[in-house]
């Protein structure tokens, strides 16, 4: 069985893909996958599913939440259930089973280790393979409690990190021509993000567009000021100064 958190929640079982169209029992299940091998008490859970203020049925509604999902997660032939009652709560233990998570994570780290050793198609690869676990928006984006808030926090920044760690490495293998679409949308999509624009602006100076790159910088340097009141970070101004001043020195390599 496979547990997918990475946009609406399926569980799949063989070829059989499910999902929960009961919005309280898909954040408890998805509260468990997120702590998945740790107890998640009671209180916790039903912060969770009602917030701050919940009703006084709480408690009672809680069970049988966690009882639908036991059934949903029982296999033909086993008496057990992954879903364990752990004082002060539940635990879900999917044991050998795959959470695409936990992929996540693993293909994140691995392309981190081959940017670091410069091994730029094999990062690509690790970096797209991640980023093609995120299916869309998660159910996180109605989280009530401070699990699933902090699980979509962290993996926004995931997967920015992801996005601007590619793109990286493209730059790396000299792509930047094909870069500038996707660094225009992506450095609109995420204006504060000073590393889009870097690189959008590292992408088109190699392009032969010097003024269009100062123009990006020039850009971003007014949307910091206005939005936030700060000046742009020693990496975008560094980028370009060294355009100002390029005598064809950054026409290759990664530009970190």
């Amino acid at each position: 069985m496979r547990y997918e958190i990475l946009g609406p929640l399926r569980v799949i079982d063989g070829k059989n893909a499910t999902t929960i169209r009961a919005q309280k029992v898909e954040i408890l299940l998805v509260a468990l996958v997120i702590r998945a091998d740790q107890v998640v008490s009671t209180d916790q859970l039903i912060r969770e599913i009602w917030g701050e203020e919940p009703p006084r049925s709480a408690t009672a509604s809680l069970y049988v939440y966690i009882s639908q999902i036991r059934k949903l997660l029982r296999r033909p032939g086993t008496a057990g259930s992954p879903v364990l009652t752990r004082p002060p709560g539940y635990m879900l233990t999917p044991g050998p089973d795959a959470l695409d998570l936990h992929d996540f994570t693993r293909l994140l780290k691995e392309g981190r280790e081959h940017l670091r050793s410069r091994r730029y198609e094999a990062a690509v690869r690790g970096f797209e393979d991640a980023l093609g676990l995120c299916r869309g928006p998660l159910l996180a984006d109605i989280a009530r409690g401070p699990i699933l808030q902090g699980f979509r926090t962290w993996f926004n920044e995931a997967q920015l990190e992801c996005k601007e760690s590619l793109m990286d490495a493209h730059l790396a293998l000299g792509r930047h021509r094909e870069l500038v679409g996707d660094l225009y949308l992506l450095s609109t999509e995420h204006p504060m993000r000073e590393a889009f624009h870097r690189q959008l602006m590292l992408a088109l100076h190699r392009s032969g567009c010097r003024g269009d790159a100062l123009l990006v910088y020039q850009r971003a340097r007014r949307t910091l000021r206005d939005e936030l009141g700060v000046e742009p970070g020693s990496a975008l101004k560094d980028i370009q100064r060294v355009i100002l001043t390029d005598d064809g020195s950054i026409g290759s390599g990664s530009g970190r």
